[in-house]
């Protein structure tokens, strides 16, 4: 589990490299990015920025490559805005949460309609055997 010092600092570091995109950033391919989540280790030299885009694969494939490119400039502004003695190496990765909850989305509609016609094929159904299926011993 990741010390309080290290959610604090992924905390941090997902403002500043949110509002340094937002405020000073200004590669065109730099699609509608929002930075999801923030994960440092626990020596605080390594930080993983989890990402979305919206858009098409082709903003994906801009966005990524703004952030390569701007890299140097959002290191250093978390390295000014963090003030530790070493700034944590950024890498960016897309998260896949929306494609995920898609698929997510796509197996319940799936099974929405598995259900409904069920509920039709039950609707109409008659028992396979007699109307009193259980058997009855008669006494002599």
């Amino acid at each position: 589990m990741a010390s309080n010092r290290a959610l604090k600092v992924a905390d941090r570091i997902k403002e500043v490299v949110a509002q340094t995109l937002e405020s000073r950033v200004k590669d065109p391919r730099l699609g509608f990015v929002t930075i999801t989540d923030v994960r440092v280790t626990g020596d605080l030299q390594q930080a993983s920025i989890f990402y979305t885009v919206l858009g098409d694969d082709a903003a994906r494939e801009g966005t990524a490559a703004a952030l390569k490119s701007a890299n140097g400039m959002l290191r250093s502004e978390v390295g000014q805005a963090l003030g530790l003695r070493i700034t944590p190496s950024l890498a960016f990765f897309a998260d896949g949460l929306q494609e995920s909850a898609s698929a997510m989305n796509d197996l319940m509609s799936q099974v929405r309609r598995a259900d409904e016609e069920l509920a039709k094929l039950r609707q109409d159904a008659k028992p396979a055997g007699d109307a009193d299926p259980y058997k009855t011993h008669e006494v002599e």
